[in-house]
């Protein structure tokens, strides 16, 4: 299984790294294999809090994916009005088995027009600027899933998302293993 992370200027890191640490560690607990590749919509990236990212593949020279994690952060706010951003999602939803945002990421599946008609969830405080889109639902759930889209509130939820997908996809025996593995305590989405 292939995952690849988009990352932007002004990706919140948690976001991002807190799903990483989660999945990644399906590996080594013997489930795997599992590849974890960061898609960098520029290169390098400077993410929210000053981490600089250097990502494995830009948005034109990405392989193909079996999921697509979409992060939030205030970096978003340019992001989802960014075309090549937003057709990149649009271009890889077909090929995806499950497209994931995490905190505002929400917003950029919103703007590619793949949320119509759906329910999604996203941070806390930006519940009223995701209900202004008419023809979205929002759920104030820390993680909702509507078809092969799985989306998760703000920011910390993200690994509660990951955690959804390892159960999803290796079986719970496997997500309580990285659990453990980690010393994570899960919240009950």
């Amino acid at each position: 299984m292939r995952i690849g992370v988009l990352v932007f200027d002004g990706v919140e890191e948690l976001d991002f790294v807190g799903p990483w640490e989660v999945l990644s560690y399906v590996n080594k607990v013997g489930s795997g294999p599992l590849e974890l590749i960061t898609v960098g919509v520029g290169a390098p990236v400077k993410a929210f809090n000053g981490l600089t990212i250097i990502p494995d593949v830009t948005l034109g020279d990405c392989p193909e994916l079996d999921v697509l994690v979409v992060p939030g952060g205030k970096g978003r706010l340019i992001q989802m009005h960014e075309l090549k951003t937003l057709d990149f999602i649009r271009q890889r939803y077909e090929e995806l088995s499950y497209l994931l945002s995490v905190c505002t990421g929400s917003f950029l599946l919103a703007e590619a027009g793949i949320l119509r008609g759906r329910s999604v969830t996203t941070h806390h405080n930006a519940f009223e600027e995701m209900e202004a889109y008419p023809d979205i639902t929002l759920s104030r759930r820390r993680i909702v899933r509507d078809g092969k889209i799985i989306s998760a509130g703000g920011v910390a939820s993200g690994m509660d998302l990951a955690f959804y997908l390892i159960e999803e996809v290796y079986g719970a025996d496997v997500a309580a293993s990285v659990a453990r593995g980690i010393e994570y305590r899960r919240v009950d989405p």
